[in-house]
Protein backbone atom coordinates (compact mmCIF):
# COMPACT_ATOMS: atom_id res chain seq x y z
CA UNK A 1 0.00 0.00 0.00
CA UNK A 2 1.40 3.39 -0.99
CA UNK A 3 2.05 6.10 1.55
CA UNK A 4 -0.91 8.44 2.15
CA UNK A 5 -0.64 12.09 1.03
CA UNK A 6 0.60 14.62 3.62
CA UNK A 7 -2.86 15.79 4.70
CA UNK A 8 -3.77 12.20 5.61
CA UNK A 9 -0.67 11.36 7.61
CA UNK A 10 -0.31 11.29 11.39
CA UNK A 11 1.21 14.52 12.68
CA UNK A 12 3.52 15.49 15.52
CA UNK A 13 0.79 15.38 18.19
CA UNK A 14 -0.64 11.89 18.67
CA UNK A 15 -1.91 11.56 22.24
CA UNK A 16 -4.59 14.23 21.99
CA UNK A 17 -6.99 12.42 24.30
CA UNK A 18 -4.41 12.64 27.10
CA UNK A 19 -3.77 16.39 26.75
CA UNK A 20 -5.22 19.16 28.90
CA UNK A 21 -7.26 21.96 27.33
CA UNK A 22 -4.26 24.27 27.70
CA UNK A 23 -1.97 21.80 25.93
CA UNK A 24 -4.48 21.25 23.15
CA UNK A 25 -4.91 24.98 22.63
CA UNK A 26 -1.15 25.59 22.41
CA UNK A 27 -0.62 22.62 20.09
CA UNK A 28 -3.38 23.65 17.70
CA UNK A 29 -2.06 27.19 17.59
CA UNK A 30 1.40 25.88 16.75
CA UNK A 31 0.02 24.07 13.73
CA UNK A 32 -2.10 27.05 12.68
CA UNK A 33 1.10 29.05 12.34
CA UNK A 34 2.37 26.38 9.95
CA UNK A 35 -0.69 26.97 7.77
CA UNK A 36 0.07 30.69 7.52
CA UNK A 37 3.70 29.96 6.69
CA UNK A 38 2.66 27.53 3.97
CA UNK A 39 0.63 30.26 2.27
CA UNK A 40 3.65 32.55 2.35
CA UNK A 41 5.61 30.05 0.29
CA UNK A 42 3.16 30.20 -2.63
CA UNK A 43 2.67 33.97 -2.95
CA UNK A 44 4.19 33.92 -6.43
CA UNK A 45 1.64 31.39 -7.65
CA UNK A 46 -1.18 33.41 -6.12
CA UNK A 47 -0.24 36.73 -7.68
CA UNK A 48 0.50 35.09 -11.03
CA UNK A 49 -3.09 33.88 -11.15
CA UNK A 50 -4.54 37.20 -10.00
CA UNK A 51 -2.53 38.99 -12.70
CA UNK A 52 -4.37 36.90 -15.30
CA UNK A 53 -7.74 37.07 -13.53
CA UNK A 54 -8.13 40.84 -13.17
CA UNK A 55 -7.98 41.80 -16.89
CA UNK A 56 -10.71 39.26 -17.61
CA UNK A 57 -12.91 40.58 -14.82
CA UNK A 58 -12.41 44.14 -16.05
CA UNK A 59 -13.95 43.00 -19.34
CA UNK A 60 -16.94 41.43 -17.58
CA UNK A 61 -15.60 38.00 -16.75
CA UNK A 62 -16.76 36.19 -13.64
CA UNK A 63 -14.92 34.21 -10.99
CA UNK A 64 -16.20 30.75 -10.08
CA UNK A 65 -15.15 28.66 -7.10
CA UNK A 66 -15.74 24.90 -7.35
CA UNK A 67 -15.47 22.61 -4.33
CA UNK A 68 -16.95 19.82 -2.24
CA UNK A 69 -17.48 19.63 1.51
CA UNK A 70 -15.39 22.11 3.50
CA UNK A 71 -13.64 23.34 0.35
CA UNK A 72 -16.96 24.07 -1.33
CA UNK A 73 -18.28 25.87 1.72
CA UNK A 74 -15.18 28.06 1.92
CA UNK A 75 -15.66 29.08 -1.71
CA UNK A 76 -19.30 29.92 -1.10
CA UNK A 77 -18.44 32.02 1.96
CA UNK A 78 -15.86 34.02 0.03
CA UNK A 79 -18.16 34.53 -2.95
CA UNK A 80 -21.14 35.54 -0.81
CA UNK A 81 -19.15 38.23 0.97
CA UNK A 82 -18.09 40.05 -2.19
CA UNK A 83 -21.38 41.91 -2.90
CA UNK A 84 -21.81 43.43 0.59
CA UNK A 85 -18.11 44.16 1.03
CA UNK A 86 -17.25 45.52 -2.41
CA UNK A 87 -20.62 46.45 -3.90
CA UNK A 88 -20.35 44.10 -6.87
CA UNK A 89 -23.53 42.51 -8.16
CA UNK A 90 -24.53 38.97 -7.30
CA UNK A 91 -23.01 36.61 -9.85
CA UNK A 92 -19.67 38.34 -10.33
CA UNK A 93 -18.11 35.88 -7.89
CA UNK A 94 -19.91 32.55 -7.63
CA UNK A 95 -19.39 29.60 -5.28
CA UNK A 96 -20.53 26.15 -6.43
CA UNK A 97 -20.58 23.12 -4.13
CA UNK A 98 -20.97 19.45 -4.97
CA UNK A 99 -24.48 18.40 -4.04
CA UNK A 100 -26.01 21.85 -4.47
CA UNK A 101 -27.16 24.33 -1.86
CA UNK A 102 -28.34 21.67 0.58
CA UNK A 103 -24.72 20.50 0.85
CA UNK A 104 -23.81 23.83 2.46
CA UNK A 105 -25.30 22.60 5.73
CA UNK A 106 -25.49 18.83 5.35
CA UNK A 107 -23.18 16.37 3.68
CA UNK A 108 -24.48 14.95 0.39
CA UNK A 109 -22.88 11.55 0.18
CA UNK A 110 -21.20 10.65 -3.08
CA UNK A 111 -21.66 14.05 -4.73
CA UNK A 112 -17.95 14.80 -4.80
CA UNK A 113 -17.18 11.51 -6.59
CA UNK A 114 -19.10 12.43 -9.75
CA UNK A 115 -16.52 13.49 -12.34
CA UNK A 116 -19.08 14.84 -14.83
CA UNK A 117 -21.37 16.68 -12.42
CA UNK A 118 -18.94 19.51 -11.70
CA UNK A 119 -18.89 20.66 -15.30
CA UNK A 120 -22.66 20.16 -15.57
CA UNK A 121 -23.19 22.45 -12.59
CA UNK A 122 -20.72 25.02 -13.90
CA UNK A 123 -22.04 25.07 -17.46
CA UNK A 124 -25.48 26.21 -16.25
CA UNK A 125 -24.03 29.72 -15.96
CA UNK A 126 -23.73 30.50 -19.71
CA UNK A 127 -19.95 30.60 -19.56
CA UNK A 128 -17.72 32.73 -21.77
CA UNK A 129 -13.97 32.63 -22.36
CA UNK A 130 -13.64 35.66 -20.04
CA UNK A 131 -14.74 33.58 -17.05
CA UNK A 132 -12.30 32.01 -14.58
CA UNK A 133 -12.59 28.89 -12.45
CA UNK A 134 -10.79 28.04 -9.22
CA UNK A 135 -11.05 24.42 -8.16
CA UNK A 136 -10.73 23.96 -4.40
CA UNK A 137 -9.81 20.58 -2.94
CA UNK A 138 -7.43 20.08 -0.03
CA UNK A 139 -6.73 16.52 -1.17
CA UNK A 140 -6.28 17.50 -4.80
CA UNK A 141 -8.14 14.39 -5.91
CA UNK A 142 -11.85 15.27 -5.75
CA UNK A 143 -13.42 14.04 -9.05
CA UNK A 144 -16.20 16.67 -9.01
CA UNK A 145 -13.62 19.47 -8.95
CA UNK A 146 -11.08 17.85 -11.28
CA UNK A 147 -13.71 17.20 -13.93
CA UNK A 148 -14.98 20.79 -13.83
CA UNK A 149 -11.54 22.39 -13.99
CA UNK A 150 -10.31 20.04 -16.71
CA UNK A 151 -13.29 20.74 -18.97
CA UNK A 152 -13.21 24.49 -18.23
CA UNK A 153 -9.58 24.69 -19.30
CA UNK A 154 -10.31 22.82 -22.53
CA UNK A 155 -13.11 25.30 -23.21
CA UNK A 156 -10.72 28.23 -22.93
CA UNK A 157 -11.56 29.51 -19.44
CA UNK A 158 -8.79 30.61 -17.09
CA UNK A 159 -8.27 27.90 -14.49
CA UNK A 160 -6.54 27.68 -11.13
CA UNK A 161 -6.74 25.45 -8.10
CA UNK A 162 -6.07 25.53 -4.38
CA UNK A 163 -4.86 22.24 -2.97
CA UNK A 164 -2.81 21.21 0.05
CA UNK A 165 -1.05 18.10 -1.28
CA UNK A 166 1.82 18.06 -3.79
CA UNK A 167 1.68 16.60 -7.32
CA UNK A 168 -2.08 16.13 -7.35
CA UNK A 169 -4.36 15.42 -10.28
CA UNK A 170 -6.15 18.72 -9.70
CA UNK A 171 -2.89 20.65 -9.97
CA UNK A 172 -2.06 18.74 -13.13
CA UNK A 173 -5.21 19.87 -14.96
CA UNK A 174 -5.05 23.49 -13.70
CA UNK A 175 -3.31 26.27 -15.58
CA UNK A 176 -2.39 28.02 -12.33
CA UNK A 177 -1.96 25.48 -9.52
CA UNK A 178 -1.69 26.96 -6.03
CA UNK A 179 -0.29 24.14 -3.91
CA UNK A 180 -0.28 25.14 -0.24
CA UNK A 181 1.47 22.20 1.38
CA UNK A 182 0.14 22.27 4.93
CA UNK A 183 1.19 18.75 5.98
CA UNK A 184 -0.50 16.50 8.56
CA UNK A 185 -3.52 17.78 10.44
CA UNK A 186 -3.95 18.16 14.20
CA UNK A 187 -6.71 15.55 14.00
CA UNK A 188 -5.46 13.13 11.36
CA UNK A 189 -7.15 13.72 8.01
CA UNK A 190 -9.40 16.55 9.21
CA UNK A 191 -8.61 19.06 6.47
CA UNK A 192 -11.14 21.58 7.81
CA UNK A 193 -8.28 22.54 10.16
CA UNK A 194 -4.85 23.55 8.77
CA UNK A 195 -5.79 22.98 5.15
CA UNK A 196 -9.06 24.85 5.64
CA UNK A 197 -7.27 27.77 7.28
CA UNK A 198 -4.72 27.98 4.47
CA UNK A 199 -7.43 27.74 1.82
CA UNK A 200 -9.41 30.58 3.41
CA UNK A 201 -6.28 32.75 3.46
CA UNK A 202 -5.68 32.17 -0.25
CA UNK A 203 -9.31 32.90 -1.08
CA UNK A 204 -9.06 36.12 0.94
CA UNK A 205 -6.10 37.15 -1.19
CA UNK A 206 -7.70 36.28 -4.52
CA UNK A 207 -11.01 38.08 -3.99
CA UNK A 208 -9.69 41.05 -2.01
CA UNK A 209 -6.77 41.82 -4.32
CA UNK A 210 -8.96 41.38 -7.39
CA UNK A 211 -11.53 43.81 -5.97
CA UNK A 212 -8.83 46.35 -5.11
CA UNK A 213 -7.53 46.12 -8.66
CA UNK A 214 -11.07 46.54 -9.98
CA UNK A 215 -11.36 49.83 -8.09
CA UNK A 216 -13.68 48.87 -5.24
CA UNK A 217 -11.25 50.03 -2.55
CA UNK A 218 -9.90 53.56 -2.13
CA UNK A 219 -7.02 53.96 0.29
CA UNK A 220 -7.89 51.08 2.57
CA UNK A 221 -11.62 51.77 2.58
CA UNK A 222 -14.33 49.63 0.94
CA UNK A 223 -16.03 52.60 -0.65
CA UNK A 224 -18.61 50.54 -2.55
CA UNK A 225 -19.85 48.41 0.36
CA UNK A 226 -23.59 47.88 0.64
CA UNK A 227 -25.30 49.80 3.44
CA UNK A 228 -27.27 46.76 4.50
CA UNK A 229 -27.29 47.19 8.29
CA UNK A 230 -26.71 49.75 11.04
CA UNK A 231 -23.10 48.68 11.57
CA UNK A 232 -22.21 49.29 7.93
CA UNK A 233 -24.05 52.61 7.88
CA UNK A 234 -22.06 53.67 10.94
CA UNK A 235 -18.82 52.53 9.32
CA UNK A 236 -19.71 54.38 6.13
CA UNK A 237 -20.52 57.53 8.08
CA UNK A 238 -17.06 57.55 9.65
CA UNK A 239 -15.50 57.00 6.24
CA UNK A 240 -17.35 60.01 4.82
CA UNK A 241 -16.32 62.09 7.84
CA UNK A 242 -12.67 61.18 7.28
CA UNK A 243 -12.84 62.12 3.60
CA UNK A 244 -14.72 65.39 4.06
CA UNK A 245 -15.13 68.26 6.51
CA UNK A 246 -18.69 67.21 7.37
CA UNK A 247 -19.77 66.32 10.89
CA UNK A 248 -21.33 62.99 11.82
CA UNK A 249 -24.94 64.00 11.22
CA UNK A 250 -24.16 65.63 7.87
CA UNK A 251 -22.04 62.68 6.78
CA UNK A 252 -24.74 60.16 7.59
CA UNK A 253 -27.40 62.18 5.79
CA UNK A 254 -25.24 62.47 2.68
CA UNK A 255 -24.31 58.79 2.80
CA UNK A 256 -27.92 57.63 2.99
CA UNK A 257 -28.95 60.07 0.27
CA UNK A 258 -26.24 58.95 -2.17
CA UNK A 259 -26.24 55.26 -1.22
CA UNK A 260 -22.50 54.63 -1.00
CA UNK A 261 -19.34 56.13 0.45
CA UNK A 262 -17.93 56.64 -3.04
CA UNK A 263 -20.93 58.61 -4.26
CA UNK A 264 -21.24 60.58 -1.02
CA UNK A 265 -17.62 61.73 -1.16
CA UNK A 266 -17.92 62.50 -4.87
CA UNK A 267 -21.04 64.58 -4.23
CA UNK A 268 -19.23 66.50 -1.50
CA UNK A 269 -16.17 67.14 -3.69
CA UNK A 270 -18.34 68.37 -6.55
CA UNK A 271 -20.20 70.71 -4.22
CA UNK A 272 -16.93 72.31 -3.16
CA UNK A 273 -15.92 72.92 -6.78
CA UNK A 274 -19.22 74.64 -7.62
Amino acid sequence: MKKPPPTERVGKFTELHKMSVEELTSSMHELDIEAVEAVGKVKTAIHSFIDKLVPRMKKGGRLFYMGAGTSGRLGIVDASECPPTFGVTQGVVVGIIAGGDRAIRKSVEGAEDDYEMGWEDLSKFDLTDLDSVVGIAASGRTPYVIGAVNKARKKGLLTACITCNPESKLAEVSEHPIEVITGPEFVTGSTRLKAGTATKLVLNMISTIAMIQLGHVKGSQMVDMQLSNDKLIERGTYMVMEATSLNEIESKQLLLLEGSVRDAVKKYENSIKD
